[in-house]
């Protein structure tokens, strides 16, 4: 649990939350960890309102049973309940409106939480009403410890290159890391970096080594039959191999105006990727776009 929200808790003055972040950074485990520290098993029930996306939460919800539960007062125990919200950015405008007034109502008794990925999604009105906190993709220092704990209590088989994969392709992603971990492991057995690749069909740095150097060392039609037959024996996404290659562009030593050119004609190739376009199509403009690259390189020298 982050330090301000323990201290929140030691010190009994909850306020609202606001979690919101990316995905698989421990929104909800962290609300789920206060929520333990703060109730007794047998009051959870009682004393804890957990709805998510999955859940309906139309303004009709708002109205019925998160009203009546934030409205009862706990008999026995000083004090408050606690509403989770999980995946409020999937509330409807209304729905939020609604809440807000609730919130404002029940403070003394109930104290509620929102989690969400996209803060832009939540109106401004509930975001005055709550502390926030912002959960950022973890870094490799967070996730590696957690990965190697699960690693040796699960007996799974993992190499160096393959811990680097997993952290390298879930990025910042908890969740995803432990996904692709698991489905590897089921897959091939041992992690290696090859088989996280593999498994995830994303193309391997190699790959994309091989596909560079033929779009800018060898004639078009050699290039574009030996990438097509990459991409069929590997099953890889031109998308994929666009979205690699692109990070690749930045790191060659291109001068400017060519590297300029080069960068808008990718965009483009996305973008119409991205519309459903034939993906041959845009694979042969692809290369084309490095072999005028090339040209102009070797024009200008």
């Amino acid at each position: 649990i982050p330090s301000p929200v323990q201290r929140f808790i030691s010190e009994d003055r909850l306020p609202h939350l606001l979690l919101y972040g990316p995905p698989g950074t421990g929104k909800t485990s962290t609300i789920l960890a206060c929520a333990r520290q703060l109730y007794r098993e047998r009051e959870f029930g009682s004393m804890v309102l957990e709805l998510n996306a999955s859940d309906d939460r139309g303004i009709d919800i708002v109205r019925g049973p998160i009203l009546s539960f934030a409205s009862t007062r706990t008999i026995f125990k000083k004090g408050f309940k606690l509403v989770i919200l999980d995946e409020a950015d999937a509330m409807t405008q209304d729905a939020q409106n609604a809440l807000r007034r609730v919130i404002e109502k029940f403070t003394e008794n109930t104290r509620f939480c929102l989690i969400c990925n996209y803060l832009s999604k939540i109106i401004p009105a509930l975001q005055s009403r709550c502390t926030r906190f912002r959960f950022g993709p973890l870094t490799p220092e967070l996730m590696v410890p957690r990965l190697r704990h699960v690693i040796q209590e699960e007996g799974v088989d993992v190499t160096e290159d393959g811990m680097k994969a997993l952290v390298t392709l879930s990025s910042g992603d908890m969740r995803r890391a432990l996904n692709i971990l698991q489905s590897t492991t089921m897959a091939f057995g041992k992690v290696t970096e090859e088989n996280v690749y593999t498994c995830t069909g994303h193309p391997l740095k190699s790959d994309i080594a091989n596909i560079l150097d033929w779009m800018l060392n060898q004639d078009f039609s050699t290039a574009y039959r030996k990438i097509m037959e990459l991409k069929t024996l590997k099953g890889l996404a031109l998308q994929d191999i666009l979205t690699e290659i692109h990070l690749f562009v930045h790191r060659v030593d291109f001068p400017p105006s060519v590297r300029i050119q080069l960068l808008i004609k990718m965009a483009d190739i996305e973008y119409r990727l991205a519309a459903g376009t034939s993906e041959k199509i845009q694979l042969s403009s692809l290369i084309a776009a490095f072999q005028v690259t090339r040209d102009l390189i070797v024009a200008e020298a």
